[in-house]
């Protein structure tokens, strides 16, 4: 087994303890792990060649996530950075401690750490790549739920702030994507208003 599969099998394991389940095709499954391998399928889709320590952050970007739910921290503006900010710490923490057992090297996981933590967005291109990729699965897979229980001006108004994230080649991307026609009409709508402003 190659050092990337140990450490993928390593993050998988971790994930596949999530106690939150969502249903794939009748069965139950721990939705971080499902997650991740979404994060995995859309890197591969969007961004072929990514490097092996790329992968990884994808893979790792949800990692026990459930540890620290969002209401564990107030449920404000400030309250959200912060939770935020500490997620990406422990996630480049529990990530690091699966690439130490894969034999990875002190600074190779200070940079899978770097990337979790969503450092130099913008200026470093696999942040930004993993930024894109972490947008594009919410609209492949989670804005139908999201769209559901939030009013259309608000979901035009989250997918607004999705998009200005988003690298040109991630929105070239985006318009790919199979989406559901609410959403689909949702993120025109959003595009046309990130134009505007």
């Amino acid at each position: 087994m190659s050092r990337l599969s140990k450490a993928i099998a390593g993050i998988d394991a971790a994930n596949g303890r999530d106690p939150n389940a969502i249903e794939i095709d009748g069965t139950r499954m721990p939705a971080e792990l499902i997650y991740g391998q979404r994060m995995s399928a859309m890197l591969a889709r969007v961004y072929p060649d990514a490097s092996e320590l790329l992968q990884l952050a994808v893979r790792a970007q949800h990692i026990r996530r459930w540890e620290i739910p969002r209401d564990s921290y107030p449920m404000d503006r400030p309250g959200y950075l912060r939770w935020r900010k500490e997620l990406g710490r422990k996630h480049a923490e529990w990530a690091g401690e699966i690439l130490e057992t894969a034999d990875y090297d002190a600074d190779e996981i200070a940079r899978v750490g770097t990337l979790l933590r969503k450092e130099n967005l913008r200026r470093d291109p696999e942040t930004q790549a993993l930024e894109d990729v972490a947008a594009l699965v919410f609209l492949a897979h989670y804005a139908d739920d999201f769209a559901a229980r939030h009013p259309p001006e608000k979901v035009v108004a989250i997918l607004v702030k999705t998009l200005a994230k988003m690298s040109a080649h991630g929105r070239e991307a985006a318009v790919t994507l199979d989406l559901s026609p609410g959403v689909r009409s949702a993120l025109k709508a959003a595009a046309q208003a990130s134009t505007t402003s």
